[in-house]
C-alpha cells in the first residue's frame, strides 16, 4: 500500500478501463440495482481514445446486455454483406471457398464497427443509468487491505518529477475503494499483470500468447467502395517467417479499415512487423483498392491469442479480471469484443449477488464459473487448437487440420484433437540473431506505405515530456549488453511506434527510449527476449487519441 497521504472515496464497485468489458459491467450493475455506487476510470483523454479493434462485431454481447440497442441508436450501421478469404502470393491470390469453412466462421448477422464509437455510445448508456465515468484518470497502483485483498486503486497522479519522485507540483491522486475492483485494462494491463503475479493466477495454465495488430483507416475512391464487404488474407508477405494475416473491412462513408496481425511467437528477431504491414499494402489486390485514396488514421495494439487453455484464474480476493485482461479472443474468428461484453455482464451479476448477500472482498467464483461454462467458454472451446496448430505445424497444415477440428467441435461440441499445448511464451520464442537471415524491406513510398514515425502522427499520440518514462527498464544495461549482442535488439523492430532506438554516441552504443511515441500497445512488455521492459501507465489523458478506431 502506498505511504502517500491521499483522500479516499468509497464505491460498491470500482472498474478500471472503459472498454467493452468495463462498460458492460457498469451498465449491468446499475440495471440490477440503481442504488449501487459504480465508478469507471479510463486512462484515455476520453472514452474510446485508446480503443483499437478490427472490428467485425458479433452483437450477441449487446443483445444480452441491451436488447433494444438498435432503438437506442447503437453505432452498428454496417452489416456484413460479403465474406471473402484469400491466400496471397507475392503477385496474386487464391480465394478460399466459404462452403467448407466451419459455421462459426460465418459473419452473417455481424457488423463492421468502430469499437471506439461503440464504447462512446456505451458510456452514454452507463451515465444515463447513474454510473460515474472519469476519463483522463490513469490507475497507477493497487490498494490492498489488511488481509491481502484488493481494496481499491490509486488514480489521478499528475506532475511527478522526471525521476518518479513527488515534487512541489505533484498531484498525489486519490484512492478509490470498492467492495470489489474490476480490472478491464485490455491486453497486458499493468494492474492485471501485478494481480496475476501476486496471486499466481497463471499457475497450471498454458502461457498466454499474443499478436501485434496494426490498423489504418483509409478513405478510398467511392467507385471501389463496397460497404459491408469483409476480406481476410493469409500467406504473403509473412509466409513461413511468422503467423498472421490481414483484414480489410469496408465501413460507411467510403472508408476502409486495413489491418495486419503478426503472431508474436516468431523466431527471427530480424522480423519487422510494421514493415510487413507496409509491404502487404503493395500486393496488387490491395494496392488497386487503395490507390487514389488517403490514409487518415493509424494505430496498434497487442491481441491476446492463447484462448481457452491460456485463460488465467480470473478472481482473487476483492478483484476480478475481465475481457482481454484474461484473454477471451476467438482467434480464427478474429473476435473478442462480444466475449468482453459477456464477461463484464457475468462479473456484474456475481458482484451484485455477493453484495446482496452482504459479502465483499472475497473471490467471485460464480463469475469464473459462468465464463468457463457459459457462452464464452463454449465459444472458445471449439477453437482452442487453432493457434497451437499454427504455431507447431505452420499455416497450410493448420488450415486443414484446424478446419477439421472446428467442424468436429461445431457438430459434437468438442474438438477432435483434445486440448493442445502452446509451448514457449512469446519472449522465449525469439531466436538468436546469428541463426536467422536478415530481411530486406523496401523503403516506404509515401503513397501506399509510410515510415513509422509519420504514421504514428496519425495516431494523434501525445505524452507530457517532463514526466518519468512509463516504459521501465529493469536493468538499463541489458538492451546493449545482451539484447543487441544476442538478438540484434529486436525492440528496434517489434515496436510499431518507433519508441526504441540503438544509437551511437562517443563511440558507444546506447539504447534510447522515446516514450513520447508510445501508442500503448504493450508489445515491448510481451516480446522483449530478456523480459527487461515493463509497461506502466503514464499520467492520465496521455497516449493515442484514436478518433474512429
Amino acid at each position: 500500500m502506498s505511504t502517500i497521504e491521499r483522500e479516499a472515496m468509497e464505491y460498491d464497485v470500482v472498474i478500471v478501463g472503459a472498454g467493452p468489458a468495463g462498460l458492460s459491467a457498469a451498465i449491468r450493475l446499475k440495471q440490477l440495482d440503481a442504488d449501487l455506487n459504480v465508478v469507471v476510470l479510463e486512462k484515455g483523454s476520453e472514452v474510446g481514445a485508446h480503443i483499437l479493434s478490427g472490428a467485425v462485431l458479433d452483437p450477441c454481447g449487446l443483445d444480452a446486455l441491451i436488447p433494444d440497442w438498435k432503438e437506442k441508436g447503437a453505432p452498428l450501421n454496417t452489416p456484413v454483406t460479403e465474406d471473402k478469404f484469400y491466400m496471397l502470393g507475392e503477385a496474386g491470390q487464391l480465394r478460399i471457398p466459404n462452403a467448407p469453412m466451419p459455421p462459426l466462421m460465418n459473419n452473417h448477422g455481424n457488423y463492421i464497427v468502430s469499437m471506439g464509437n461503440v464504447c462512446r455510445w456505451m458510456a452514454e448508456q452507463a451515465e444515463a443509468l447513474g454510473v460515474e465515468i472519469f476519463p483522463g484518470m490513469s490507475c497507477s497502483e493497487l490498494v490492498y487491505g489488511d488481509n491481502g485483498e484488493v481494496k481499491g486503486v490509486v488514480a489521478g497522479v499528475f506532475g511527478l518529477e522526471a525521476d518518479g519522485s513527488y515534487g512541489p507540483n505533484t498531484e498525489p491522486g486519490m484512492e478509490l475503494h470498492g467492495k470489489y475492483v474490476f480490472l478491464s485494462e485490455g491486453v497486458r494491463g499493468s494492474l492485471a499483470k501485478e494481480v496475476i503475479a501476486k496471486y499466481d493466477l497463471q499457475a497450471g495454465k498454458e502461457p498466454q500468447k499474443f499478436g501485434i495488430g496494426m490498423k489504418e483507416i483509409w478513405e478510398i475512391d467511392p467507385a471501389k467502395h463496397k460497404q459491408g464487404s469483409v476480406t481476410h488474407t493469409m500467406g504473403w508477405p509473412l509466409n513461413s517467417n511468422a503467423g498472421g494475416g490481414s483484414f480489410i473491412y469496408h465501413l460507411e462513408n467510403n472508408q476502409v479499415y486495413v489491418g495486419f496481425v503478426v503472431h508474436l511467437n516468431y523466431a527471427n528477431p530480424h522480423l519487422y512487423p510494421y514493415m510487413e504491414f507496409q509491404r502487404f499494402k503493395h500486393h496488387p489486390m490491395v494496392a488497386e483498392l487503395l490507390e487514389g485514396g488517403k490514409r487518415v488514421a493509424y494505430g496498434a495494439r497487442a491481441i491476446s491469442e492463447g484462448g481457452e487453455q491460456s485463460m488465467c484464474k480470473m478472481v482473487a480476493p476483492g478483484v476480478a479480471l475481465l475481457g482481454c485482461s484474461v484473454g477471451m479472443v476467438n482467434v480464427p474468428r478474429i473476435k473478442g469484443n462480444h466475449n468482453a461484453m459477456l464477461s463484464g455482464k457475468a462479473a456484474a451479476e456475481a458482484a451484485f449477488d455477493a453484495i446482496q448477500d452482504g459479502r465483499s472482498a472475497d473471490e467471485l467464483t460464480a463469475y469464473e464459473t459462468e465464463v468457463r461454462t457459459g457462452a464464452i467458454g463454449k465459444d472458445l472451446s471449439k477453437v482452442r487448437n487453432v493457434k497451437p496448430m499454427w504455431s507447431k505445424w505452420g499455416m497450410l497444415p493448420s488450415l486443414a487440420l484446424g478446419g477439421l477440428d472446428m467442424w468436429v467441435a461445431s457438430i459434437f461440441g468438442k474438438p477432435l484433437f483434445g486440448s493442445m499445448s502452446h509451448g514457449k511464451n512469446d519472449a522465449d520464442s525469439t531466436g538468436r540473431a546469428s541463426l536467422y537471415p536478415k530481411i530486406d524491406y523496401p523503403k516506404p513510398d509515401g503513397k501506399l506505405s509510410f515510415d513509422r514515425l509519420t504514421n504514428v502522427s496519425f495516431s494523434f499520440t501525445n505524452h507530457e515530456e517532463s514526466q518519468p518514462a512509463h516504459l521501465k527498464l529493469k536493468d538499463p544495461t541489458i538492451p546493449v549488453a545482451v539484447n543487441l549482442r544476442d538478438f540484434d535488439e529486436p525492440a528496434q523492430r517489434y515496436c510499431p511506434a518507433g519508441v526504441y532506438e540503438v544509437v551511437e554516441k562517443d563511440g558507444a552504443k546506447q539504447f534510447v527510449v522515446n516514450f513520447q511515441n508510445c501508442v500503448h500497445c504493450k508489445t515491448c512488455d510481451i516480446k522483449d527476449p530478456s523480459q527487461n521492459i515493463t509497461w506502466t501507465v503514464p499520467q492520465g489523458g496521455d497516449g493515442p487519441n484514436y478518433p474512429n478506431m
